[in-house]
């Protein structure tokens, strides 16, 4: 109110007419742009979730077809007396494998991102090392997720009925 009082007086607006002049107050700017930051945030998960979805789904579908390819060689190893549990942690370790590959890609992408956004514009960007772990801890539980069904059902398999199979 101050402030608008002195602006009044210096245009020379008389009382009673609408001011010529707006007044913006750095936290109302600092509000829009935290919701602008919001928004783009919300974005980025859902952007996100959907490709650890895609990615869960295509390594599944890895898996699926590796346990269909190798079909002969699990009736072998079954039968020269691999257990249950030695199959099904076959296959979970290959799809961790894949996952974890994966998140350490996109971990390197980021990286690599970051460093260019530190080089080209004078605003902070970093890459937490709480993010670095949160990343490979879901490459992890998507390779683990991913590779569940395809693992148990290998583990499952008849060595007989999987060493006469012709794929």
């Amino acid at each position: 109110d101050e402030i608008a009082g002195i602006l009044r007086t210096v245009r020379s607006i008389k009382a009673g007419e609408e001011d010529s002049f707006d007044i913006n107050e750095i936290s109302v700017v600092t509000n829009y742009i935290d919701q602008i930051f919001s928004i783009i945030s919300i974005v980025g998960w859902i952007i996100g979730g959907f490709s650890l979805l895609v990615g869960g789904f295509g390594i599944a579908n890895i898996m699926f077809v590796s346990v269909k390819e190798r079909i002969r060689q699990i009736g072998i190893q079954k039968a020269i007396g691999a257990k249950n549990y030695f199959i099904l942690s076959e296959f979970l370790f290959e799809s961790v494998f894949l996952s974890l590959f994966g998140g350490i890609f996109g971990l390197l992408l980021v990286f690599v991102g970051v460093l260019v956004a530190r080089a080209s514009i004078d605003f902070p960007v970093f890459l937490s090392s709480a993010n670095v772990i949160v990343a490979i801890s879901v490459s992890i539980l998507i390779g683990l997720v991913a590779g569940a069904i395809p693992a148990y059902n290998a583990s499952r398999l008849d060595p007989v009925e999987a060493m006469r199979s012709n794929t």
